[in-house]
C-alpha cells in the first residue's frame, strides 16, 4: 500500500516578504509612462546618451545633429520631446543651444529598477 505525502496547505501561508518599499500610484505611473514612452525612440535614446556622456555633462545642438542622418528640424523635435519629459534642459548661447541631461530625472528612473539592500541571515 503506497503512503501518501503530506502536503502543506500553501494557500494559507505566504510565498514570500512583504513588499517592503511604496507601491507606485496610478498618477505617478502615468507620468512615468510618458517618460519612458520618450525614451522607447532609439534616435532618443541616443540622444540621451551622448548628451549624458558630453563632455562637461552638455553638448551644443550642432554636435548632435552630426551623429545622426537626420535632418535639423527632426532632430530639434526628438530633443523637444526630451524635454517635455523631463529629461533634458537647453540654455541658449547665442546662435547655439546647449543640453544637458536632468540627473535627478535619470536617478529617479534608475532608482525604480534598484533591489533592495539583503540582509544576511
Amino acid at each position: 500500500m503506497s503512503k501518501l505525502l503530506d502536503v502543506e496547505d500553501v494557500s494559507a501561508s505566504a510565498c514570500c516578504a512583504p513588499l517592503s518599499g511604496p507601491v507606485m500610484g496610478e498618477e505617478e505611473a502615468a507620468e512615468l509612462a510618458k517618460v519612458f514612452k520618450a525614451l522607447a525612440d532609439p534616435v532618443r535614446l541616443r540622444l540621451v546618451n551622448l548628451i549624458a556622456s558630453g563632455p562637461g555633462g552638455e553638448v551644443c545642438v550642432c554636435d548632435l545633429t552630426g551623429a545622426f542622418e537626420l535632418t535639423a528640424p527632426t532632430i530639434s523635435h526628438h530633443l523637444k520631446v526630451l524635454r517635455q519629459a523631463g529629461l533634458i534642459e537647453g540654455e541658449r548661447r547665442g546662435t547655439w543651444v546647449y543640453y544637458r541631461v536632468i540627473p535627478e530625472a535619470l536617478t529617479r528612473l534608475s532608482g525604480l529598477f534598484a533591489l533592495p539592500a539583503l540582509t544576511s541571515a
